[in-house]
């Protein structure tokens, strides 16, 4: 083992210290590489008393989500949800992406729900914290046995991933986008694999992500593409590329956000972008701290997503540009909420 060695297929290179605890841990996650400068990932059950949470941020709307896991094995390096982490006693860090919490009884959690007298359709997301398709759910096939659910109660449902695993359950999806019951957004954030590689290590390649999101269009399943978040000084030049690669997949619409570093996301990343590009790290750094106010960390409802400043009106801009030119009749079907009630009483008698 190497004690300079730069963690393989993981974006995270430091544990951040867990601000919860009261004694700093700042062990160096590469004291347990293996041989081959490898993090082993592990994957530790959970048992949550409920699966469907509600969703208050003003910035996405109303609704609820479904995570079905916490931590993501993905490993992108600006992912917002790595704070979250610390809730459940890890490091937003390395271990964010190598300690993995399943819930395995997330469709029994859903069925109670959707059986609920009380319960009214209303959209329900996955994920919108940390991916349903990460590489796990290959063995667990959690999502898709929510998926089922949600078919057999004509339940709507959103799905965001970067991982084309979600083709496995085209046969669902494709029934439900007949009902409208379905949208899926998927996440490119550049077309560039040395650098996807790098930003978001285990995911799909971008030309996976492209295939997949041809193989739903043509499925008829809605897609929309979410170049999110954009990294100012590292992936804004690719807007119009990427925004003519997607719309001739059969993308619908595209939407964007501006990447924001909040709480310890703004230590990963900085040492992150040190060592993958020590020559151009201050700019990058400086054009995001530009779009925020002068800061890497931005809370502020209305703009943490969208940035303010010069450069995030020039990406602006050029996105807006971008739809008009490759997506200019871009429109979502909305959501079939009817179906529900029909089917709720007859299924109940099933379980």
């Amino acid at each position: 083992m190497k004690k300079d060695s730069y963690i393989k297929g993981r974006g995270a290179q430091i544990n951040t210290p867990n601000r919860f605890h009261k004694e700093i841990n700042e062990r160096d996650p590469r004291a347990d590489l293996d041989a081959d400068d490898q993090l082993q990932t592990s994957y530790i059950p959970i048992h949550p008393k409920t699966i469907v949470n509600k969703i208050t941020s003003p910035d996405i709307g109303p609704g609820f989500g479904i995570n079905p896991y916490q931590g993501c094995e993905h490993g992108c390096i600006y992912c917002y949800a790595r704070n979250t982490h610390s809730f459940w006693g890890y490091s937003a860090g390395t271990d964010f992406e190598t300690k993995i919490l399943v819930k395995y009884e997330a469709p029994d959690l859903l069925r109670k729900k959707l059986q609920s007298k009380n319960w009214k359709a209303s959209p329900i997301m996955l994920s919108g914290n940390t991916d349903c398709y990460q590489p796990i759910e290959k063995q667990t096939k959690i999502t898709r046995k929510m998926l089922e659910l949600l078919w057999k109660f004509r339940h709507p449902v959103g799905i965001i991933t970067k991982n084309s695993l979600i083709e496995r359950d085209i046969d669902i999806l494709s029934k439900m986008a007949k009902l409208n019951l379905v949208k899926v957004s998927i996440s490119l954030t550049s077309l560039k694999e040395n650098l996807l590689q790098r930003m978001e290590p285990r995911t799909s390649s971008a030309l996976k992500r492209l295939r997949t999101i041809e193989n739903l269009s043509k499925a008829g399943i809605p897609v929309n593409v979410m170049m999110s978040p954009i990294i100012p000084g590292l992936t804004d030049s690719e807007i119009f590329d990427l925004i003519k690669e997607v719309a001739k997949r059969g993308t619908r619409t595209a939407n964007y956000s501006i990447v924001r570093l909040n709480g310890d996301v703004a230590e990963i990343f900085t040492d992150w972008v040190v060592k993958n590009f020590p020559n151009r790290a201050d700019k990058i750094l400086n054009q995001i701290k530009n779009a925020h106010g002068g800061t890497l960390n931005d809370s502020r409802f209305g703009t943490r997503m969208s940035g303010e400043g010069e450069f995030a009106k020039m990406i602006k801009a050029q996105f807006d540009l971008a739809r008009k030119k490759f997506l200019p009749n871009g429109k979502m079907p909305a959501y079939n909420l009817d179906l529900y009630e029909e089917f709720k009483n007859p299924q109940m008698k099933l379980f």
